[in-house]
């Protein structure tokens, strides 16, 4: 037994390398024989053997369709020895008209539709031919442009690519998972694609942002807008790699929405599904139906009808491009298999030049092949008038000599060829020759074969032949960009809040931190029923669609969203259900959201800030660290107010000392312990000798109550002349009888 396995020493290897090699070899062929377009002629191994094994079947576009069956079973049988369904799914992908921007394949029959891509027949049933723009591939394949290699089994040639006359990998795109690298390259416009070439071609030292002034972007197979900025589209172009942003297209008809185009490859059954599912659950109640109205006049109509026609369109419409498939991002990753046979993720200027770099070679190897056969042609020619000019002798020869292309070769001093050639003619070819027509071909080829060696010997007239062939190229299959590049807005979804009614409430929390809300802003907060032993502390009037702030005494801000709350028919219900706030914290304030409004946040050390209050709101039902707060000091209730102009901060201290000075001269935070408002030394407030009693904003004719037991003064803020002063000062005295202040209060 062990003899027997002594002629596979050499093959066995360790484990380690011989997985790592099988690898190693997998990965190769995936990146470089299945996943990645080649940089020439753009086309995946599958989809150049489909668009070969279609034009070795006569299938041009002027041709007849033929079942898809028939293509397939070549494409497998002769080139691709993989799965029918996958090579029969490729060869759709290119038929699909909503796929690609350029199809390769005409199809005849069901080849699937945008809602469903996947939804085609089996291929027994479909018929297909190749499209008139599958000539830009194959128009020059026979002219020795490209190399052949064999088949699978060796008993075939196939072109190893197909010498393409236009820049076809960004045309189409593509996309495609290899191992470890993977490639997204998005459609774009012919003309737009060949104006650019030929600006390279002309200028090779130009830069993407060159190229840009005429590649604006992708050009999908669809009217929706690209909503990507230039300069967004510049640096992706110039990487390689980025995004692209796509939105459908909609007009407004009568009181109902059309959506009239859809971003590349979107399902208008999902979005109808999408939208549907956002009216049943109430997220959307502008809208009250979604229907689809596509037929063949209008492929695309997709209609959303409104409840009433005052609602905010371009609101909604922003949050459907926010909350579904209206509006998709596509990525871009232009990695492609170079001219060096390596892949590569490639600017939009490196693609373009080696793609010249490619098309010069073709270019050439078209030339020179052309130039051989005139060559040839000239040769035969020669020895063709050799034979007329003695063509009865040449006859005596071939009927009377054993060996007469011997004998033609030594009488006439022909070549081999020469007299294969002659011999190879009829008879009668023989006598209908004609000198005048030999030497008028001969001098047809022989300037043409002049053009031919000028045009490859001097590189200023090939650029003048391949730019001449890329105009013939856009003449031919040129059309309009599909899809417009738009500045748009960006897309904005509706928060929980937005799609409440806005309805008057009056939100209401009590000294043990229960919480409720009544309807409406004509209550009595105070008069309501409280458990036993609890009493009215905050009231606040707002919105069902705004949201309740509440200040703990740690300086942690919170939100709960006011139509959440318990009716003020009952006693509510404590905070602690609702959030989670700090153990044996209290809370010291309640004021509503508001876009327009701020708050003076403070603590009772002397130190405070200004604060946006549509910038508090935390989902954290922990809420959100607003207030730092000194050695001693305690959470003041914020204040309150709307305008800068005219207001100023009012602060009075425990010991009778009011400082008024503009509200301006507080700097807006989102967070902190602020700046100081009044001087109060800080070892006071730690002994909480000395303390603000009460902080407030005023303006216009309000008037301030300041208490000191059961005894108050009124006064308004045109009469606060004596108490103003610089913000961080002590403040003045208030009258006598005034020394202790308990609170203050404000009256509008």
């Amino acid at each position: 037994m062990t003899e027997s396995l002594i002629p596979f020493a050499d093959e066995t290897l360790p484990l380690k390398q011989f997985t790592e090699k099988a690898y190693l070899d997998y990965s190769m062929y995936v990146i470089l024989d299945r996943a990645l377009p080649f940089i020439g002629d753009g086309l995946k191994p599958v989809q150049r053997r489909i668009v070969y094994a279609m034009s070795e079947l006569g299938l041009k576009a002027s041709a007849k369709y033929k079942k898809s069956a028939r293509t397939v079973g070549d494409v497998i049988g002769k080139f691709h020895p993989h799965g029918d369904s996958a090579a029969y799914e490729a060869m759709v992908l290119m038929a699909q008209p909503f796929s690609f921007r350029y199809p390769l394949v005409d199809g005849q029959g069901n080849w699937g539709s945008t809602d469903d891509p996947k939804s085609f027949a089996a291929m027994r049933y479909t018929e297909s031919k190749l499209t008139a723009f599958s000539d830009v591939l194959l128009s020059e394949l026979g002219q020795g442009t490209v190399e052949w290699q064999a088949n699978f089994d060796g008993t075939l040639e196939e072109p190893q690519f197909l010498p393409s006359r236009a820049p076809t990998v960004l045309l189409n795109g593509g996309s495609g998972i290899a191992v470890g690298m993977a490639t997204d390259i998005l459609p774009h416009n012919l003309k737009e694609v060949i104006q650019a070439t030929i600006h390279l071609l002309e200028k090779p030292k130009s830069t993407t942002a060159d190229l840009c002034q005429f590649i604006k972007g992708p050009d999908f197979p669809t009217d929706a807008e690209i909503i990507t900025s230039p300069d967004d589209i510049l640096r992706t172009y110039e990487t390689g790699r980025g995004s692209i942003k796509m939105r459908a297209k909609w007009e407004r008809e009568d009181s109902d929405i059309i959506i009239t185009a859809l971003p590349h490859q979107t399902s208008g059954a999902k979005i109808q599904e999408q939208v549907a599912a956002q009216i049943q659950s109430k997220k959307l109640p502008m809208l009250v139906d979604v229907r689809d109205e596509s037929d063949h006049e209008n492929p695309m109509r997709l209609v959303l009808v409104a409840r009433s026609a005052r609602i905010d369109y371009e609101a909604v419409m922003s949050h459907l491009f926010a909350t579904t498939d209206l509006e998709r991002n596509y990525r871009v990753n232009m990695n492609v298999i170079g001219i060096d046979g390596r892949p590569e993720v490639k600017s939009l200027n490196k693609i373009l030049a080696e793609w010249l770099s490619f098309r010069t070679d073709v270019v050439k190897r078209r030339l020179t092949h052309r130039l051989n056969w005139v060559d040839r042609r000239l040769h035969l020619l020669e020895g063709m008038l050799i034979a007329y000019l003695n063509l009865d002798e040449v006859i005596h020869i071939i009927r009377t000599e054993d060996k007469p292309k011997e004998e033609l070769k030594k009488r006439f001093k022909l070549s081999e060829e020469q007299a294969n050639y002659i011999l190879d003619t009829r008879l009668r070819q023989l006598a209908r020759l004609e000198e005048m027509k030999i030497r008028s071909e001969q001098s047809q080829l022989a300037k043409e074969k002049e053009e031919l060696e000028t045009t490859l010997n001097s590189e200023r007239r090939l650029k003048t032949l391949i730019k001449k062939e890329l105009l013939a190229v856009i003449d031919e299959y040129a059309d309009a960009r599909r899809s417009q590049i738009v500045k748009r807005e960006e897309a904005q979804a509706f928060s929980e809040t937005e799609l409440i009614s806005s309805d008057p409430v009056t939100v209401v929390l009590s000294e043990k931190g229960w919480i409720r809300a009544a309807k409406g802003h004509d209550i009595d907060p105070a008069s309501l029923n409280y458990k036993s032993g609890d009493a009215y502390k905050f009231s606040v009037k707002g919105k069902t669609n705004q949201q309740s702030l509440l200040f703990d005494s740690t300086g942690r801000v919170y939100a709960i969203t006011s139509h959440t709350l318990p009716s003020a028919r009952g006693q509510g219900d404590p905070l602690t259900s609702h959030l989670n706030p700090p153990s044996g914290a209290t809370f010291e304030g309640l004021l509503m959201a508001d876009k327009k409004g701020y708050a003076v946040i403070a603590s009772d050390a002397g130190y405070g800030f200004v604060t946006k209050l549509d910038e508090l709101p935390s989902k954290n039902k922990a809420g959100k660290a607003l207030l730092n707060l000194p050695k001693g000091g305690r959470v003041l209730s914020p204040v309150y107010f709307e305008d800068f102009s005219e207001s100023f901060v009012v602060a009075v201290s425990n010991e009778g000392r009011m400082l008024v000075f503009p509200i301006d001269e507080l700097p807006i935070l989102g967070k902190g312990k602020g700046n100081k408002i009044i001087g109060i030394p800080s070892g006071r407030v730690e002994a909480r000798e000395e303390f603000v009693a009460g902080l407030t904003v005023m303006s216009g004719k309000q008037t301030l109550k300041v208490w000191a037991g059961k005894r108050f003064i009124a006064v308004q803020l045109k009469d606060m002349d004596h108490y103003r002063g610089e913000r961080g000062k002590r403040g003045h005295k208030l009258p006598r009888g005034f020394q202790k202040v308990d609170r203050i209060e404000r009256e509008d």
